[in-house]
């Protein structure tokens, strides 16, 4: 892999893109700070995915459109057309509201804001890389399809990528996924999620007068400590289990009439996360009654898949980070779009752009001084697969 590299690295005009990152800093954080300026709460992307939009059509990519979610499409033509494609990626949406204060605020080397992070750097750094291959007119050996996808995030479910892999998934070759954060790290595996949310009705009333009642909090509260206790997820394979939301009632004097809880189940193996959740509703079904309405609904799918540590996109993404300077890189499994690609059989690594903190909260920050590192990493490993694509588009290539 590392032949491989050198030879890259040694012509001109790779060697001038991967000096010109460090002079080119201040752009890509101007950009990331427009992008961040602009809310993007899954489910409601579509002013930051017009603002993509306009900047793709800016760069003069072909074939710029977007879909019916509100995905954004891009292309930058190949030497082959005909030969699998490479795919980058970033996602478009936030987990803050849309009410939230985006201001961003610099102090010395970080930028803090809500979503600088996870993830207008990562929408950043795909914009920047698109650009410098147009303006420098590096035509690449394979088309590279560039897409911003919608609905990453919570209980979005992955649904962008789900379309851009009905739409795009046939030409893609070999895919990497950006996020603004995480830069050291290859993930290479997607941890499975399966959601539940279990909604218990009944016929409510006054808490005095119809006393003797069933009360759907009451009964959901049984359901959810027996859950608690009788759900121990095994260590091996890793899988964990959490209740994360409890709702319903109506006020303290009537008997709920409705009432929720909202199951996490995770896992790195898809038949233990299988298991964990029929376990999961085996406790549900033993609490069936005839006075009350028991449902359960899948609200969120994200199937487990990896790639061999030893297959070459993985080792040219340790190879491209040792090139930046990073020499020991951790390999992950994370929970990102390149779940879908993965499951789908696409070999796909996710990468960071930077290191920072605090994600998914507003004291969320990104650190600056690694920007050229990151962006040098994303640039070799992204030429590489684009020259190797064919001999690499296999999944279960080992080198």
């Amino acid at each position: 892999m590392y032949r491989l590299l050198h030879a890259l690295t040694a012509r001109s005009s790779v060697a001038d893109l991967l000096l010109a990152w460090e002079d080119l800093r201040e752009d890509l954080l101007e950009e990331t700070l427009t992008i961040q300026a602009i809310p993007a709460p899954t489910f409601a992307e579509q002013e930051r995915a017009a603002y993509v939009e306009r900047r793709f059509q800016a760069l003069g990519l072909a074939d710029v459109v977007q879909d019916d979610l509100g995905n954004v499409y891009g292309r930058t033509p190949g030497d082959d057309p005909s030969a699998p494609a490479l795919l980058i990626s970033a996602h478009l949406d936030t987990v803050f509201p849309a009410e939230t204060d985006l201001t961003a605020r610099r102090e010395e080397t970080r930028i803090y804001g809500p979503g600088v992070g996870d993830n207008s750097l990562g929408l950043a750094a795909m914009i920047a890389l698109a650009e410098q291959i147009s303006r420098r007119r590096l035509v690449p050996p394979v088309d590279i399809r560039w897409v911003a996808t919608v609905r990453e995030e919570g209980l979005g479910n992955l649904d962008g990528m789900r379309r851009a892999c009905d739409r795009l998934g046939g030409q893609i070759g070999l895919a990497i996924v950006l996020e603004g954060m995480g830069l050291g790290r290859v993930y290479h595996a997607g941890l499975g999620v399966r959601r539940l949310r279990v909604v218990v009705k009944g016929p409510g009333g006054h808490s005095w007068l119809h006393n003797g009642r069933p009360s759907a909090i009451h009964h959901l509260l049984r359901m959810g400590a027996a859950l608690v206790e009788e759900i121990q997820p095994p260590g091996e394979p890793r899988s964990t289990f959490n209740i994360g939301l409890i709702s319903g009632g109506v006020s303290i004097n009537t008997r709920a009439p409705e009432a929720s809880l909202s199951v996490d189940l995770r896992s790195v193996d898809g038949e233990a996360l299988a298991g964990l959740e029929e376990s999961v509703r085996s406790v549900i079904r033993r609490y069936a009654t005839p006075s009350l309405e028991i449902s359960t609904e899948v609200i969120g799918d994200r199937p487990s898949a990896a790639l061999p540590v030893n297959h070459p996109l993985v080792q040219a993404a340790i190879a491209a980070l040792d090139y930046a300077g990073f020499h020991a890189p951790l390999l992950e499994i994370g929970s990102t779009d390149a779940n879908i690609l993965l499951a789908n059989g696409i070999p796909t690594v996710c990468i960071g752009i930077t290191t920072g903190g605090d994600a998914h909260t507003i004291r969320e920050h990104i650190e600056t001084t690694h920007l050229a590192a990151g962006m040098r990493q994303l640039t070799l490993l992204a030429l590489l697969a684009a020259e190797h694509i064919e001999a690499w588009s296999d999944r279960d290539q080992n080198i």
